[in-house]
C-alpha cells in the first residue's frame, strides 16, 4: 500500500529534512548544514518572505518532498511570472506521487496570485525529470545559459573541492 501524500506550507522546523533533500539533488549543501542554527535561521527567514512558497510533502509524517517557487515581475507583462528554483523529491519516494503534487499545489498558488506563467530550469542531462516536467505540462523554451560569480562553485551550484 503506497502512503497518502499530503502537501504543506514549509515550516522552520523543517530546514534538517530540506537541507538533506538539497543534499540528496547535489545542491552544493553540505551535509552538517541540517544542524546549522544559522542556515535553520536563514530559512525561517526566506518562509516569511512575501516574494516565495516553499511547499514540502510528506508521507507518512515524513518530508519526502520540497519545492521553492518565487513569484517575479517582468518587464513585457503587467502580471508576475512564478519560477520554481527547487523542486525535490528523494530517491526512496520518486514515482510515488510527490512531485506532482508539490507542482499542482504550486501552480494553484501561482494561478491564485495571477501570474501569467511558471518557469523552471533542469540540467539537460536529467532525462526522468525532463520527461517528468513534460508530463506535468512544462514546454522545452530554450536553453539555460550559467555564469558562476564566484570560484568556489561549479554551474549547477555544486561546489568545487580541493581535493589535494
Amino acid at each position: 500500500m503506497t502512503a497518502r501524500i499530503e502537501v504543506r506550507m514549509a515550516r522552520a522546523e523543517d530546514w534538517p529534512a530540506v537541507a538533506g533533500l538539497l543534499v540528496e539533488l547535489g545542491r552544493g549543501v553540505a551535509a552538517g548544514t541540517a544542524d546549522d542554527p544559522v542556515h535553520r535561521m536563514q530559512f525561517a527567514g526566506h518562509l516569511r518572505n512575501i516574494a516565495t512558497v516553499t511547499l514540502v510533502a510528506e508521507a507518512d509524517g515524513e518530508v519526502v518532498g520540497v519545492i521553492d517557487m518565487e513569484y517575479h515581475q517582468r518587464l513585457g507583462d503587467h502580471r508576475p511570472q512564478a519560477r520554481v528554483n527547487d523542486l525535490v523529491v528523494a530517491d526512496r519516494a520518486r514515482g510515488r506521487g510527490a512531485g506532482a503534487a508539490l507542482l499542482h499545489r504550486a501552480e494553484e498558488l501561482a494561478r491564485k496570485r495571477g501570474c501569467f506563467r511558471m518557469t523552471l530550469v533542469t540540467a539537460a542531462w536529467r532525462e526522468r525529470a525532463i520527461a517528468f516536467y513534460e508530463r506535468e505540462g512544462f514546454q522545452d523554451y530554450g536553453r539555460w545559459l550559467v555564469k558562476p560569480l564566484a570560484p568556489d562553485v561549479r554551474p549547477g551550484g555544486e561546489p568545487i573541492r580541493d581535493d589535494t
